[in-house]
C-alpha cells in the first residue's frame, strides 16, 4: 500500500478538504467587501459542488478495503453513509444562505465541511482509536459552530455547556476504551471481540461497557446524558442545530452500531422480558426505554419549537436505539433507514424555523400563529416534517417506524423485545400532542392584524421543498432507499 493508494481510497474526504481550501481563499479574497447574501450564495455554490462531487465518486465506486488492520474501512455500505452525510451537509449549507447570524462566512461554512470530513471517517473505520479521534474532531467543529452567533449570548451559553459536557463523555469514552484495549491488546474490533469471546462477562468487560455507553449517550443525546442538548439546539444558530441533529447522527449511530455488534459479540447478554443476563443490551434497553418516556413527555411543556425538537430528538435517540438492540443486519437496515429519513426530516424543520425565526424575530409556537396565511409553501413543507416526525403514513417516518420496530419484534424467536416496541408506540403516540400544537398554530391560530406576508429566501424554499419531496417519496417507495442498505 503506497500514498497513491491510500489517496484514491480516501478521495471523497480529500474532494471535500480541497472544497474548504477553495470556499475559505474565495471568501477571504475575491468577495471581500461583497454584500452577505453574495458571499453565502457562493460559498454556498462551491461547497455544493464539492460535496456532490465526493458524493458521486464515493456512490459510484464499489471497492471493499480494510488498511492498517481496521484503521481505514471502505465498503459499499460505509460509501452510502458518506453519500447520505454528504447529502445532509448539502441542505444544512442551502439552509444556511439566507443567515444573518454571521460575517465570517468563509469560516462558518468551512467549519460545517470539516465536520463533514470528521463524520465520514468516523463511518470509515472499525479501530477505537480512529473512532476516538474522528468524534472529537467533529465534536470540535459542533462547538464552535453553536457558538457562531456572537450577537447572542444564549449561543455562547450553549456552546459552553456542550463543551463542558461533550468533555465529560470524552473522558468517559477514552477511559472505556483503554479498558477494552487492556483487556483484548488490540484496538481493533474484530480482536477485540475474538479476545473477549467465551471468556463471560469480568468486572473490568463490565466498566468498559457501561463507559462506552455513557460516551456515546452522551453524544447521541439520549437519557440521562442528554443535558446539553436543548440549549444546545435552542442557543445554536439555527442552520448549525439542523447539523447538529442530523449529519452527526447518521454518523453516531452507524458506528455505535458497529461497535456493539463488532466489537462486543458475546458479552450483549439479554433485554427479554423477565429473562434479563448482564450484558451491553440491558444497558442500552434503559437508556432508549428513558429517552423515549423522558424526550415525549417534556416535549408537550416546550414553548420553543427549537427546544421542542431538541426534545423530540432525545425521543428519536430511544427508537433509534432499538436498531441496535435488534442484533441482525435487518434491524441494522431499518436503523438506518430510520436515521436517514430522520436527518431529512429534521434539516427540512429546522429550515422552516430559520425562515420564521428570521422573519418574526423568535421561535416560540406563537410566532407561527398563521402561517399557512403568510407563507403557504412553508406552511405545507412544515406540516409534512412535522408528520414524518409523527409518524403519519404513507411518509418516511411512518415507514422507517414500521421497518424499525418489526425488525426488533422479530429479533428473538419469543419477541422477548416486545415490551419495548409497544412503550415506542405509545410514546409515538404521545408524540402526535406536541407536534399539532405547532401545526395548530400554523393552520389554526390567526396572526396579528398587522402581520406582513413572511418572504422565503429563494435557495431556502427550493431546498425545503426538495427536502418535503424526499420524506414523502422514501415513504411512498421506500425501496429507493432500503435498496443500499
Amino acid at each position: 500500500m503506497n500514498y497513491l493508494q491510500l489517496l484514491q481510497l480516501s478521495a471523497p474526504e480529500a474532494i471535500v478538504t480541497l472544497t474548504v481550501l477553495v470556499v475559505l481563499g474565495v471568501d477571504l479574497t475575491a468577495l471581500r467587501g461583497k454584500s452577505l447574501v453574495a458571499r453565502f450564495n457562493v460559498g454556498a455554490l462551491l461547497s455544493l459542488l464539492g460535496c456532490a462531487s465526493a458524493a458521486l465518486l464515493a456512490f459510484t465506486r464499489h471497492t471493499d478495503a480494510n488498511l492498517f488492520n481496521g484503521l481505514l474501512v471502505v465498503s459499499p455500505s460505509s460509501d452510502f453513509v458518506k453519500v447520505a452525510i454528504l447529502a445532509l451537509t448539502v441542505f444544512t449549507v442551502l439552509i444556511s444562505a439566507s443567515g444573518k447570524f454571521t460575517d465570517h462566512v468563509g469560516e462558518y461554512l468551512s467549519l460545517i465541511l470539516l465536520g463533514t470530513i470528521a463524520l465520514m471517517f468516523l463511518v470509515s473505520t472499525e479501530d477505537l482509536l480512529m473512532i476516538f479521534l474522528a468524534l472529537e474532531f467533529a465534536s470540535l467543529t459542533l462547538y464552535i459552530l453553536t457558538a457562531f452567533n456572537k450577537h447572542n449570548a444564549r449561543s455562547a451559553e450553549a456552546a459552553l455547556k456542550y463543551f463542558l459536557f461533550g468533555g465529560m463523555s470524552a473522558a468517559f469514552l477514552l477511559f472505556g476504551f483503554s479498558l477494552l484495549y487492556g483487556i483484548s491488546g488490540s484496538t481493533n474490533l474484530r480482536a477485540i471481540a475474538a479476545a473477549i469471546a467465551g471468556k463471560g462477562l469480568d468486572p473490568l468487560l463490565l466498566v468498559a461497557l457501561v463507559m462506552t455507553v455513557i460516551g456515546f449517550g452522551f453524544k447521541v443525546a439520549a437519557v440521562p446524558f442528554h443535558l446539553w442538548a436543548p440549549d444546545a439546539y435552542e442557543g445554536a444558530p439555527t442552520p448549525s442545530a439542523a447539523f447538529i441533529g442530523s449529519g452527526s447522527k447518521v454518523a453516531s449511530f452507524y458506528v455505535l452500531a458497529k461497535i456493539f455488534t463488532l466489537g462486543f459479540v458475546g458479552a450483549q447478554g439479554s433485554a427479554v422480558w423477565h429473562g434479563y443476563i448482564a450484558g451491553w443490551t440491558p444497558t442500552v434497553a434503559v437508556v432508549a426505554a428513558l429517552s423515549m418516556v423522558l424526550g415525549n413527555l417534556t416535549a408537550i411543556v416546550q414553548s420553543s419549537v427549537k427546544r421542542l425538537l431538541a426534545y423530540s430528538a432525545i425521543a428519536h435517540a430511544g427508537y433509534m436505539l432499538l436498531g441496535v438492540l435488534g442484533n441482525n443486519q435487518l434491524s441494522a437496515s431499518g436503523m438506518m433507514f430510520y436515521v436517514i429519513t430522520y436527518a431529512l426530516t429534521t434539516i427540512g424543520a429546522f429550515g422552516v424555523v430559520a425562515v420564521v425565526e428570521d422573519a418574526t424575530g423568535g421561535d416560540a409556537i406563537a410566532n407561527f400563529n398563521g402561517l399557512s396565511k403568510r407563507a403557504p409553501g412553508l406552511a405545507l413543507c412544515l406540516m409534512v416534517f412535522l408528520l414524518s416526525l409523527g409518524g403519519i403514513p404513507p411518509l418516511a417516518g411512518f415507514i422507517g417506524k414500521f421497518f424499525l420496530f418489526s425488525a426488533v419484534v422479530t429479533a428473538s424467536a419469543d419477541l422477548g423485545l416486545l415490551w419495548l416496541v409497544i412503550l415506542a408506540i405509545a410514546m409515538s403516540a404521545v408524540s402526535f400532542y406536541y407536534y399539532l400544537r405547532v401545526m395548530k398554530a400554523a393552520y389554526v391560530e390567526d396572526a396579528a392584524a398587522d402581520a406582513p406576508a413572511i418572504k422565503v429566501p429563494l435557495l431556502s424554499f427550493l431546498a425545503l421543498a426538495l427536502l418535503a419531496l424526499l420524506v414523502i417519496l422514501f415513504g411512498v417507495a421506500p425501496g429507493l432507499l432500503t435498496q443500499y442498505l
